[in-house]
């Protein structure tokens, strides 16, 4: 592991570039020792997200990476937080605060000179603790009109984990879109308690097409293998999930911890890292979220002609998705 050098101290030789899609990165004399520290088992799509972007910067050379998957939310966390900034004293730690938010801000708040960003719905905090969360509203209300155009049943399903507000935003936002092409659709919402539970997830998916669902919303991983099963349409949360089921999955919600991912070591390795809200960073304007490809040959073409101009008023400014955090109304919600 590399030497200790203090995230708020400027490093030296360092130089701008920037890549073919116009991203100011910077070019650092030496990596920075980052540490992935994940609640839930690295397959699960938000934390897979963010493997992903680190996994490409260490490939770059920008950073030096080492994670640990699966810690669960049972005071493990804070355990071993605490035992990787004692011992190996990282430059960042990355990581999913929530179910651990208060483990996780503790150890920050005694580690000052290591850069923290969290994945949390709260606010960042001073001097370290930056924040982030996967604002992908805007392509979950494109995919809603997906399904509100697709559906032969006028039903369609969304099964999610936690309906927390970060949940509950991109639901809502995905019923709004298929509302926007079809009033009369009617879209049944499920959640099963877990973040990581696929066999769960895939239950309820096949009670909603029991009930009359016909397109699929996989907010959690195990809704694919359902819709695939009963040879129906699904979308995919998260990453862009086609290799799944080729002809089942008609787009996904993408997030993309890419943009976010550099800006920080950017900061940290030009000395100019503070704590702050990195939410800009998470939406389509930056980057941060898209709708994957479209398949096609599952989509009528004035249907794909009408997500894609939506899409491009999206990207344009000129569409705003309204942002509605409460729990969707008629949720099935286990004790």
């Amino acid at each position: 592991m590399l030497s200790r050098r203090p995230v708020f101290a400027a490093t030296a030789l360092l130089a701008l570039t920037v890549t073919a899609g116009g991203t100011a990165v910077v070019a650092q004399d030496e990596p920075l020792s980052v540490f992935g520290a994940y609640a839930t088992q690295i397959e699960e799509p938000w934390d897979g997200v963010i493997h992903a972007a680190l996994q490409a910067e260490e490939d770059a050379g920008r950073i030096t990476y080492d994670y640990a998957d699966d810690i669960g939310y049972s005071g493990d966390m804070e355990f071993v937080l605490r035992e990787v900034a004692d011992l190996d004293q990282p430059d960042i730690i990355f990581g999913d605060a929530f179910g651990n938010e208060e483990a996780v801000r503790s150890v920050a708040a005694d580690y000052p000179d290591i850069a923290f960003i969290f994945g949390s719905g709260g606010g960042p905090a001073n001097p370290n603790f930056s924040v982030f969360d996967n604002w992908i509203h805007e392509p979950a209300y494109l995919a809603g009109m997906l399904a509100g155009g697709l559906t032969q049943s006028g039903t369609i399903g969304v099964v999610g984990g936690v309906p927390v507000p970060e949940v509950n935003r991109i639901t809502n936002a995905f019923i709004m879109g298929a509302q926007a092409v079809n009033p009369e659709v009617e879209t049944k919402v499920s959640f099963i308690n877990s973040w990581f539970d696929p066999a769960a997830a895939k239950e309820a998916a096949l009670a909603q097409i029991d009930a009359g669902a016909d397109v699929l919303y996989a907010e959690r991983f195990g809704v694919i293998e359902a819709a695939q099963e009963k040879g129906l349409i699904a979308v995919g949360n998260m990453s862009d999930q086609a290799e799944l089921a080729p002809e089942a999955v008609v787009t996904s919600v993408t997030w993309n911890m890419t943009p976010t991912a550099a800006y920080i070591i950017d900061q940290v390795a030009g000395g100019t890292y503070t704590a702050q809200d990195l939410k800009d960073f998470s939406m389509v304007a930056k980057g941060g979220a898209a709708l994957a490809p479209i398949n096609a040959d599952l989509v009528p073409a004035d249907l794909l002609e009408t997500v894609t101009a939506k899409e491009a008023e999206i990207v344009s400014g000129l569409f705003r998705v309204d942002i509605n955090e409460a729990t969707p109304a008629g949720s099935v919600i286990p004790e």
